[in-house]
């Protein structure tokens, strides 16, 4: 990346032509929740406007450090950085994760703290005006519940039982818990700005979600471009390797009995698992590695792509793996005591579930990805994984997620219709974003 310019004003050059054509594009990159994914995301979306053509900037005021972790060992589109903004267009688009958590402004109540890009996206509207700017908003990956959904999942997840969610979730709409849920959602993902494009990438539209929250625009996925889709395995010759990317904190709770799995089978496949955090299992050197601090780009595609088999997390790793074809296992952590588990923000799961289903995926080895993620038959999943048994070795080398309508089937493609039209000095930003939330192309 180039250097930051230092010793220089942010306040906008006075000889700055408004009239220039075009769109000068910002990456705003930052972590969300507890995962890095967020952070890839981003830049995916600028490698997606970087091949279309564009120019890109990070920009931050002098004398901030850049937010937590952003300035990491990270798959870079070609960026400048800089202290200053300096319009050459007349017009901006930032993307940012989230844009209500990361780059808001300051409001009064609870939590109303504004996120770690506020005062960059403050400075990019007063330089270019607000009616210029578009702020593309990357939400949460496959988070497309309606808040009756999202609230049985809230219950859920904090240990209420199934047979007692229907009279919890009455208690809940009579106490009035849902709709400060709804209003708290929209007020926190920012749907009243007219300037902000919320994409929701998923695997398939969600009706529901749609009449609740008509300012969300659900797209298909944002994918990584990292590898030729769809091209099966190059895992490489003699001793097979798995890589593992064991983000959830319950990993290792699995690792034995992955472990066990992958003992029955000749040669013994090497498991090479990345995690953020340090083990408190020893774990066999000569049939394990476990790194605990980030890789380089180039050596996590190189591993990833030459493995026999792949454990996946999250969103930006699972698109990793169906973007490469060949089989994958999918595990997003469990909460509670053995034996009463339950699936941490199995969204992504139940989408990709329902996508196999739709493909044709057999039933067997949907119930094996389904059981996996639970923690459940560990060791016997492995083993059909690393056999090719129980239908395993028809694990699809290509995914088929064409359920929406061009340019709305591509998070990627549809971001890149938005920078061009917004560089086409066209209608202005509020109006491209309620022509866009319409569902017509930019």
């Amino acid at each position: 990346m180039a250097r930051s310019r230092s010793g220089r004003s942010t306040a906008p050059s006075p000889r700055t032509r408004r009239g220039a054509a075009g769109v000068d594009v910002y990456l705003l990159p930052a972590v969300v929740g507890g995962g890095l994914g967020d952070i890839e995301e981003t830049l995916a979306a600028g490698r997606q406007l970087v091949r279309a053509g564009f120019r890109l900037r990070l920009y931050r005021s002098r004398g901030r450090p850049l937010p937590k972790s952003v300035d990491g060992p990270w798959d870079w589109p070609p960026i400048e950085r800089t202290d200053r903004v300096e319009p050459r267009a007349s017009s901006a688009l930032t993307v940012t994760p989230a844009w209500g958590i990361s780059a808001a402004p300051s409001r009064p109540g609870a939590y109303g703290r504004g996120g770690p890009w506020e005062a960059e996206a403050t400075d990019l509207e007063a330089a270019y005006g607000a009616d210029h700017v578009v702020h593309v908003s990357l939400e949460e990956f496959a988070r497309t519940l309606t808040n009756a959904r999202e609230n049985r999942e809230r219950l859920r997840e904090g240990g209420v039982a199934a047979r007692a969610l229907g009279a919890r979730l009455r208690r809940a709409q009579e106490a009035g818990e849902v709709d400060t849920f709804r209003a708290a959602f929209r007020r926190f993902r920012s749907f009243d700005r007219p300037n902000v494009l919320h994409l929701f990438a998923t695997f398939r539209r969600d009706r529901g979600f749609a009449r609740e929250f008509p300012e969300a625009v659900q797209t298909g996925p944002l994918w990584p471009d990292r590898y030729r889709r769809g091209r099966g395995s190059s895992a490489r010759r003699g001793r097979p390797e798995w890589v593992w990317y064991a983000s959830p904190a319950s990993a290792e709770r699995l690792a034995p009995a992955v472990l066990e799995g992958l003992a029955s089978i000749r040669p013994v496949p090497h498991l090479w698992i990345l995690s953020p955090r340090p083990w408190a299992l020893a774990l066999p050197a000569d049939r394990a590695t476990l790194v605990t601090h980030p890789v380089p780009p180039a050596v996590w595609a190189r591993r990833f792509s030459g493995a026999a088999v792949r454990i996946v997390t999250g969103s930006r790793t699972l698109l990793e793996a169906m973007e490469l074809g060949g089989p994958f296992l999918y595990f997003n952590g469990v909460l509670g005591a053995e034996g009463r588990t339950r699936r941490h923000r199995p969204e992504k799961l139940v989408g990709l579930l329902d996508l196999a289903r739709r493909d044709g995926v057999g039933r067997r080895l949907r119930t094996d990805l389904a059981d996996f993620a639970r923690g459940r038959r560990v060791t016997e999943v492995v083993t059909g994984a690393a056999t090719g048994a129980g239908g395993w070795s028809d694990f699809p080398s290509r995914w088929n997620t064409t359920s929406f309508a061009p340019p709305f089937d591509d998070a990627g493609t549809l971001l890149v219709a938005v920078a061009r039209a917004l560089g086409r000095r066209g209608p202005r930003a509020p109006e491209l974003v309620a022509r866009v939330r319409s569902g017509l192309a930019p």
